[in-house]
């Protein structure tokens, strides 16, 4: 039997980033929600707003909204991965 290299996590079977599984961030910017998204369940059209540029069907990026009770679904915003990353850095 070959050996696990990696450790086991007790996440219950069907929960994780595939399924909408959300993780709360904090930043300087204030404490956000963020949802990965993978490719294969991109399927529309969005534009990032940290590079203004379109994420296209099939890429996998992030799904961020504010983490306090005023967010909504309108406050959603899709993110590459990257962008998202150097948010603090850009004006």
């Amino acid at each position: 039997m070959p050996r696990r290299n990696r450790p086991r996590l007790d996440v219950p079977r069907g929960v994780g980033p595939s399924t909408g599984w959300a993780r709360p961030e904090s930043g300087p910017d204030g404490d956000w929600v963020v949802r990965t998204v993978p490719g294969a369940q991109a399927t529309k059209f969005y534009r990032c707003p940290g590079c203004d540029h379109e994420i296209r069907p099939g890429t996998p990026h992030l799904v961020v909204w504010p983490a306090d009770e005023t967010g909504s679904v309108a406050d959603r915003r899709h993110w590459h991965r990257g962008c998202w990353q150097a948010r603090t850095r850009r004006r």
